[in-house]
């Protein structure tokens, strides 16, 4: 650090920033979510029936148990894509669902084809009898 004097300080990132490995991974969906967090969602969204229909692995079919799973999982690579796939597969059929539930929602808020007043039939109040004139 230059004090007092005029100095050129020359600022040299890290090597893991120069490399690209910051932290950020834009192109990795899986970033920061732990297996035990996928196979807890998986089987709380599913239940382990479905899973083992899914992905055929004994440990999810015979005598399942999240911390054998786990276990079978992070030594078995191919099990492990599966499950995962499946995962992504169950967060764009929920993204999906939320967007056209947004979309949904909006139109209902903004009907351009109906003014505040126009109200449906069954919400109107009822208008007053006329009154009286003898």
């Amino acid at each position: 650090m230059c004090v007092g004097r005029s100095c050129s300080a020359v600022i040299v990132s890290p090597w893991y920033v120069r490399r690209g490995m910051d932290g950020r991974q834009p192109n990795n969906p899986l970033h920061g979510i732990t297996l035990r967090a996928v196979l807890e969602d998986l089987i709380e969204r599913r239940g382990w029936e479905d899973l083992a229909d899914r992905v055929r692995i004994r440990c999810f079919s015979h005598d399942p148990s999240l911390e054998s799973s786990l276990k079978f999982l992070r030594k078995t690579q191919w099990a492990r894509d599966e499950v995962e796939a499946l995962y992504l597969q169950d967060q764009r059929q929920l993204e999906a669902k939320r967007e056209r539930n947004r979309q949904r929602a909006a139109r209902r808020a903004h009907r351009p084809d109906q003014d505040p007043g126009d109200e449906p039939p069954s919400q109107q109040e009822p208008e007053p009898d006329p009154p009286e004139t003898t």
